[in-house]
């Protein structure tokens, strides 16, 4: 039960931080073009977060609580691949498809790069 209590609260604090990089980016009306700038920075940050964590874990540095906490929560919960699907099914329906294109690159390539990155600052 306890696992689930961590997970569960881990989950709330990232969907609450996924919020508030929401309610951030919309505050700059530069931000406001068709690209879904708050859902990228969400999930690239998470990845530099879980590469992180994924990097403490390995050397031991993380217990079992703190890894449902921080990595199956609190990332789980920031990190968004249904809203980021959505976006992209919606680039792609408006016919956008250069910045759905565009979306689809950055997003796979950046990820992959930020999970790498958080991981390369915790093994050395």
């Amino acid at each position: 039960m306890m696992k689930l209590i961590w997970v569960f609260a881990g989950g709330g604090l990232g969907s609450v931080c996924r919020y508030g990089v929401a309610v951030l980016v919309s505050k700059y009306p530069a931000l406001a073009w068709s690209f879904p700038v708050a859902t990228f920075l969400a999930n690239a940050v998470s990845c530099i977060i879980l590469g992180s964590l994924f990097g403490l874990s390995s050397r031991s540095m993380l217990n079992e609580s703190q890894r449902l906490l921080l990595m199956t929560g609190f990332c789980g919960g920031f990190s968004t691949f249904s809203t980021f699907t959505g976006e992209s099914l919606g680039l792609l329906q408006d016919g956008q498809l250069l910045t759905w294109s565009v979306y689809l690159f950055l997003s796979i390539v950046i990820c992959l790069g930020c999970f790498w990155l958080g991981l390369r600052l915790t093994i050395q």
